[in-house]
């Protein structure tokens, strides 16, 4: 999506709008990572403060896509870390969302990648394994299912039922 903001898919779409084909997240997320615009096709997690599952994914290639973890919106402990983030920088995914909390914030905010998270926290996650792969998951008041296109600026997030150009 280069040079395209997501006002710009917004104005160019408005019966993608009408039929919830294309969905604007709750603006409740803070930007880290130097990639402040970023999209891709959408992997889905949910967790609740344990990163196991988080860490396994960003272990894999990431091929241009983009991790949405459910983590419950939980501020009591961080399920991403600057290891995981430098991790997924090199794997080639392009961004992470999570409804969570991030930590290691100034080393997030030095990998070319975008991260968006509720906050950060200087607690740890669990590290039990628990949670559940390629599920559909509702975050922000958006309805998110694996396979979908988000496209991500400094105005907001976007979530797609397909690949948009505009």
């Amino acid at each position: 999506m280069a040079l395209v903001t997501t006002a710009e898919v917004c104005d160019a779409n408005p019966q993608l709008i009408v039929s919830g084909e294309l969905r604007a997240l709750q603006p409740i997320f803070k930007i880290y990572g130097r990639r402040q615009v970023f999209s891709g096709p959408v992997v889905t997690l949910k967790v609740f403060e344990d990163n196991v599952l988080v860490r396994e994914f960003l272990e894999e290639k990431g091929n241009g896509r983009v991790l949405v973890v459910d983590g419950g919106g939980s501020l009591r402990c961080a399920i991403l870390g600057g290891n995981p983030v430098v991790q997924a920088q090199n794997n080639g995914w392009a961004g992470i969302v999570v409804n969570g909390c991030v930590r290691d914030v100034d080393e997030i905010n030095g990998c070319d990648i975008g991260v968006r998270a509720l906050a950060s926290h200087p607690m740890k996650a669990n590290k039990k394994g628990i949670g559940e792969k390629h599920v559909p998951i509702t975050i922000a008041g958006t309805r998110i299912c694996d396979g979908e296109w988000l496209y991500a600026d400094t105005d907001g997030i976007l979530i797609s039922k397909m690949e948009l150009s505009v």
